[in-house]
């Protein structure tokens, strides 16, 4: 009786010590029902953190508690007890300043290739935009708190903010001109909204590129999970599962965008840090390679 008692007491406390070591991830919650921008981006977080639990022990990935866009899942992670642990956007020198960044385009730089949704009928008027001083009579729409708004008003380019399924309405009703989206965003959205929003359009000759690498950003106390995140996906670009994600979510976009009939308006990223390893040719996306 006394041995039996003492198994159960001590397999309580391994249960709760494993309870306590057990790691909470926090991710923000997506903006709306509807929105499937960042599901591959879960896929590689939930994918590293499953190949470092021999390392690091147990996990558990789960939402934030409120939806929130990139302004807001940014202030909750500057504070060590935020509602958030990791976030992931498009990258700055102010953001690697504030937090602790994986470099490690999650993406490939593939957000920077960039096609816009436009009204139906707009084709033709967007057909005259050529260079980037047309563009600039132009007006685009972008997010409330997006780190792109920074990159179009440097190059002179007009921008309206706005919450994220407002700008699918605004661009189809001719509030903006272009609603410009990464080639692996802009199908996706059109065929879950062209339903509900029928003059919505996915625009056909353009293509707006500005080097644009997205990471994971940590608190920068978070040392600890900042690197099991990173050493997850070092080892998944050793394995193939990385390009194997990036393939997964991206290919068919990438073979839609038809990118080498796009005329290509290129624009300045001002922000960009100097650091960001623009030189290491494994880490991004070249349309030239795809078949």
């Amino acid at each position: 009786m006394k041995h039996a008692l003492a198994m159960s007491v001590l397999f309580i406390m391994l249960a709760a010590t494993m309870a306590m070591a057990q790691t909470v991830v926090v991710y923000p919650a997506f903006e709306s029902g509807d929105d499937s921008r960042y599901n591959d981006l879960l896929e590689i977080l939930k994918t590293a953190l499953d190949k470092t639990v021999a390392q690091y022990g147990p996990y558990r990935l789960q939402p934030s508690r409120s939806r929130m866009n990139e302004a807001r899942s940014l202030a909750e992670l500057l504070n060590p007890a935020g509602m958030v642990n990791v976030a992931w956007c498009g990258t700055s020198v102010q953001k690697e300043r504030d937090y602790r960044a994986v470099r490690i385009p999650l993406r490939k730089g593939i957000l920077g290739y960039r096609v816009a949704l436009i009204a139906g009928k707009r084709q033709v008027d967007i057909d005259r935009i050529r260079n980037l001083d047309d563009l600039k009579k132009a007006s685009v729409g972008q997010g409330i708190g997006w780190g792109d708004v920074a990159i179009y008003e440097a190059n002179g380019i007009t921008v309206h903010t706005a919450g994220y399924e407002s700008l699918f309405r605004m661009v189809a009703a001719n509030r903006i001109d272009l609603f410009p989206r990464g080639i692996n965003e802009v199908f996706h959205e059109f065929a879950d909204r062209h339903a509900a929003i029928p003059n919505l359009a996915v625009e056909k000759h353009l293509l707006i590129y500005y080097p644009w690498p997205y990471y994971f950003f940590f608190n920068k106390s978070a040392k600890s999970l900042a690197k099991r995140v990173e050493t997850g996906i070092r080892k998944m670009m050793k394995d193939g599962s990385f390009d194997a994600i990036f393939m997964k979510y991206n290919r068919t976009a990438i073979s839609k965008a038809n990118l080498k009939n796009r005329r290509i308006i290129r624009i300045q990223n001002p922000t960009l840090p100097k650091n960001t390893p623009l030189t290491d040719a494994s880490l991004w996306f070249d349309p030239t390679t795809m078949k």
